[in-house]
């Protein structure tokens, strides 16, 4: 794919969207952690249903740790891997408030030593919750999960055999990346979520349809 189509795509996607964001409900950067930590391998609507009456209870990591592991494990075992998760959370909680001064740091290593928060979770949250593009050395938080994988190998946009490989590829094969890069990975993971969907993508109603290099287009 040239530089010209990949351009196009990303201006169309973004007129069709030009404000979009993380359908995870949260307030605050802590809220947006625990929900994309407990966001693995489930939906982020079972994710809000579930946070939505967790978040009234107890929305700081003092607060989930006086829940106790018993205690969360109520309010989130509607979630997949719900136990892993509420253990998870509870350390990555004790981290917090231990080291940060209950406060989420603005750092990808010190995110990513958290348990149960890996390199997509922490790139989530330092451009959806902290606003930014990228960090002081120039290597920009782009988070890559399955439908943005999925979408940028399919399409021809970028390649890669692993989620690291495509975020890099996708970095690299990106135009004008000031003006787009802030927002690009909540227009794949939307596309790759409603429309380049993993079993049968919906290609007759995709507005990139003749920009994309898929061989086995769908009606």
């Amino acid at each position: 794919m040239n530089k010209a189509k990949r351009l196009e795509i990303l201006t169309r996607l973004r007129d069709h969207n030009p404000h979009p964001t993380t359908e995870l409900n949260f307030t605050s950067p802590f809220e947006l952690l625990i929900a994309v930590l407990l966001s693995a391998q489930a939906t982020d609507v079972s994710v809000n249903k579930a946070t939505a009456k967790l978040y009234p209870v107890a929305n700081t990591p003092q607060a989930i740790l006086d829940l106790g592991l018993d205690g969360l494990k109520s309010y989130i075992k509607t979630i997949g891997l719900f136990n892993t998760k509420a253990a998870n959370t509870l350390k990555t909680c004790q981290m917090l408030v231990n080291l940060h001064n209950s406060e989420v740091p603005e750092n990808r290593a010190a995110l990513e030593a958290l348990p149960g928060v890996g390199r997509k979770t922490a790139n989530v949250v330092l451009n959806t919750a902290f606003g930014w593009l990228k960090d002081n050395e120039g290597n920009y938080f782009l988070a890559v999960d399955t439908h943005i994988q999925r979408l940028a190998n399919r399409t021809g946009y970028a390649k890669g055999k692993t989620v690291e490989q495509t975020e890099q590829a996708i970095i690299k094969n990106t135009p004008n990346k000031n003006e787009f890069m802030f927002n690009l990975h909540h227009w794949f993971i939307l596309h790759g979520r409603y429309t380049c969907v993993a079993r049968k993508p919906k290609c007759g109603s995709c507005i990139i349809e003749d920009l994309c290099e898929f061989k086995d287009k769908t009606a």
